[in-house]
């Protein structure tokens, strides 16, 4: 995807939006697949750019699966503004808000890319005890403050992963990922067209019920609201005491379920 690894690294907020990333994605599966389609499985933010190529191009997409964030449907307001008044109207913290100032997060996460991949990939896993990621931080604060660095790390992340992603990071820094979080207006605009269209194709959602992007707005179960807007849905499973980072701390089981899922189609 544009603005990692070695992918295309371009600048501009812009080049970022859900329309230009799901184009890329939907002109991959032309360019490879032998029939101009394919099966998508994403996680976190690899989720909703597959649940809307699965909706805004059906002819490339013969099925879909989401990983820790479900399909809840075109939204009615923009999802920056809902967290604001959440969040930032009460004087709390939430990392997107604080990910829309071009270059401050950029800062913070490339000044010591281990220690910040560490910590933000424990403090939102389900090794994590409540509390970690800090339910009420004040507006103004930064990312990593007060998140711990374990040592041991859990086991789900191997050494050999950990300087991996370091290695990567290091090389692309943080720009393009970060620019992803600062398409909200944007993205919320394009997306409109599309409100009266549905999911239909074979679909599965696979999170944890110690993900923080489930449980993202108090008092709203997003897994409940997917049946509606997702016809074809196979399956909606919330594994106990699991995470955010859902496949690499319960490999086993979402192996299985997508198996499962994939010898139906």
């Amino acid at each position: 995807m544009r603005g990692y690894g070695g992918s295309d690294r371009p600048p501009e907020v812009a080049d970022y939006s859900l329309e230009k990333i799901t184009a890329d994605l939907a002109g991959v599966i032309e360019a490879l697949s032998p029939d101009g389609s394919a099966v998508l499985v994403g996680h976190d933010w690899g989720a909703p750019i597959v649940w809307n190529t699965a909706l805004t191009r059906p002819d490339r997409v013969s099925a879909v699966a989401g990983l820790s964030v479900p399909w809840t449907g075109i939204a009615t307001v923009n999802f920056l503004e809902a967290v604001r008044a959440a969040f930032t109207a009460k004087g709390r913290f939430f990392y997107q808000v604080y990910f829309q100032d071009e270059g401050v997060a950029e800062a913070e996460l490339e000044a010591d890319v281990r220690a910040s991949l560490r910590k933000f990939y424990y403090a939102i896993s389900g090794d994590a005890p409540d509390g970690t990621w800090p339910k009420n931080k004040p507006h103004g604060a930064k990312l990593l403050d007060g998140l711990p660095d374990p040592d041991p790390f859990p086991a789900w992340l191997t050494k050999a992963d950990e300087d991996h992603f370091v290695a990567e990071f290091q090389a692309s820094g943080f720009r393009g990922p970060l620019n992803r979080y600062r398409n909200h207006a944007r993205d919320f605009a394009w997306q409109q067209q599309f409100r009266d269209r549905k999911i239909e194709q074979p679909s599965l959602f696979i999170g944890g019920d110690r993900d923080l992007a489930v449980r993202m707005l108090p008092g709203v179960d997003p897994v409940a609201l997917m049946t509606p807007h997702l016809p074809g849905l196979r399956g909606a499973h919330v594994l106990p005491g699991i995470g955010h980072w859902t496949q690499q701390e319960a490999p086993e089981a979402v192996n299985r379920l997508l198996l499962e899922w994939l010898r139906g189609l």
